[in-house]
């Protein structure tokens, strides 16, 4: 059985973004990577995420799956569905399933193996979330990019 071409293309597009990050990777200095130094930008991260969290969510903020879950926010203090900043998810009104969680814990990882690099990288790994590795890495399917089945 054969993938549709749109399947297909998904799968190549997946492909070169996590090839690509793994370039990336190889061009930074081991020494910012899963170390104090990516700790201290992960506290860092977590610090403006439980600011701006603390400053605008009107819902219920909680500790789940080890992430600090600010719920109610304004929509336009968050992209898409949710933001994760370090270990903070700054998400609106809508029920936090557990995909959902998964899909942020991978993020929050993210956040203490690159540290302050990682709003960068994640810049630079553009908007596209079909191309950009972190949210393939995170589960394209969890974070509700994708139905399940397609990569």
């Amino acid at each position: 059985m054969s993938a549709n071409p749109d399947t297909a293309a998904i799968r190549r597009g997946v492909e070169r973004a996590l090839a690509t990050g793994r370039r990336i990777d190889a061009l930074i200095p081991p020494v910012l990577l899963d170390s104090p130094i990516s700790r201290l930008g992960f506290w860092y991260g977590r610090i403006v995420g439980w600011t701006w969290g603390f400053l605008w969510s009107r819902g219920r903020i909680e500790r789940r799956d080890g992430l600090w879950v600010f719920r109610g926010m304004p929509p336009w203090t968050f992209r898409r569905g949710g933001t994760c900043v370090g270990d903070c998810y700054l998400t609106g009104d809508a029920p936090v399933g557990p995909r959902v969680l998964a899909h942020e814990a991978v993020h929050a990882r993210q956040w203490r193996r690159y540290g302050i690099l990682m709003p960068v990288l994640y810049l630079l790994a553009g908007r596209d979330p079909l191309r950009n590795r972190f949210e393939i890495e995170a589960g394209l399917e969890d974070g509700g990019y994708l139905p399940r089945g397609i990569v």
